[in-house]
């Protein structure tokens, strides 16, 4: 836009200092400052869309398109008008017009005004952000990527993208594992034979996954995993594992080491997993075979 400017300025120069007629001048004038106020307007919608992008990573994290597309818009709007008062065209006339338009149009499509209003609604409850791990009733669940004038764009861990109306979203029955913070409980139920020392069970247990939180999660390590035991199960003593993880894709990663690692210390230490053993009975030599 500089070198635009530029251009303009040397063309008003050219303008003045030219043996030009009145009337002519002066259209020319008013196409340079058309110009040259269009630019500008072009250039505060675009910095106003950054200032609110940047205001909203500082303040919710992720900026969404929503709501930059809005603030862009109203410049561009405002800076139309300028152009047209400029012009010496009677504004109030137009922005009744366009009122009583509107109304039509909005009757016309009331689906998409249903969208943009429940996007709206979706940023300002804060039930949604982009960033956020969602999880819908439908099943699908991934990271909010974007929340536009019309949908909700999710992205699966697989790299596939799910595009959810706004009003559909707002309407549904979802999990936000984000809220109200990010860092989740990791659960293992696990299991042990009947003479195994439950003491050692649960002194090995947490010291492999205070090496698994020392890996994944290195922030949260203040806050001490733990184990309940809760049935008396036929084959098995079991119990559950509780560990914090900082997010909830985080659960992958912290069951896979947490199996690994709990299953080579437990070998180590001579704690036993139980499995069933089934008798299979020969019905000629009523022999049992294990």
């Amino acid at each position: 836009m500089t070198f635009i400017w530029f251009v303009i300025a040397g063309f008003f120069w050219a303008i003045l200092s030219s043996p030009l007629k009145p009337d002519i001048a002066i259209v020319l004038q008013k196409i340079l400052t058309i110009a040259l106020l269009y630019s500008v307007t072009i250039v505060l919608a675009r910095l106003a869309a950054g200032f609110v992008n940047l205001f909203i990573s500082r303040t919710e994290g992720v900026p969404t398109s929503l709501i930059s597309n809005l603030a862009k818009i109203t410049v561009l709007v405002l800076g139309t008008l300028i152009i047209l008062q400029t012009l010496g065209v009677q504004i109030t006339p137009i922005v009744t017009t366009l009122g009583i338009g509107g109304l039509a149009v909005g009757l016309a499509l009331q689906d998409t005004l249903a969208n943009l209003f429940s996007g709206f609604y979706l940023v300002i409850s804060k039930q949604v952000r982009t960033g956020d791990y969602v999880k819908l009733d439908a099943g699908q669940e991934g990271y909010v990527i974007d929340i536009s004038w019309r949908n909700t764009t999710i992205k699966e861990i697989s790299n596939n993208v799910v595009i959810v109306p706004n009003s559909k979203l707002s309407s549904a029955i979802f999990t936000n594992y984000h809220l109200p913070a990010k860092e989740i409980t990791l659960t293992m139920d696990v299991g042990v034979s009947y003479d195994s020392d439950l003491e050692q069970v649960e002194k090995v247990t947490v010291e492999v996954a205070k090496e698994v939180m020392q890996e994944i999660a290195p922030e949260l390590k203040e806050i001490e995993p733990y184990i309940r035991f809760h049935t008396f199960n036929d084959f098995s003593i079991d119990f559950t594992l509780y560990m914090r993880v900082n997010e909830y894709f985080d659960q992958r990663i912290g069951k896979h080491l947490f199996v690994k690692k709990l299953h080579k210390r437990y070998q180590q230490a001579g704690i036993q997993i139980p499995f069933p053993i089934r008798e299979v009975y020969n019905m000629q030599d009523n022999s049992a075979i294990e």
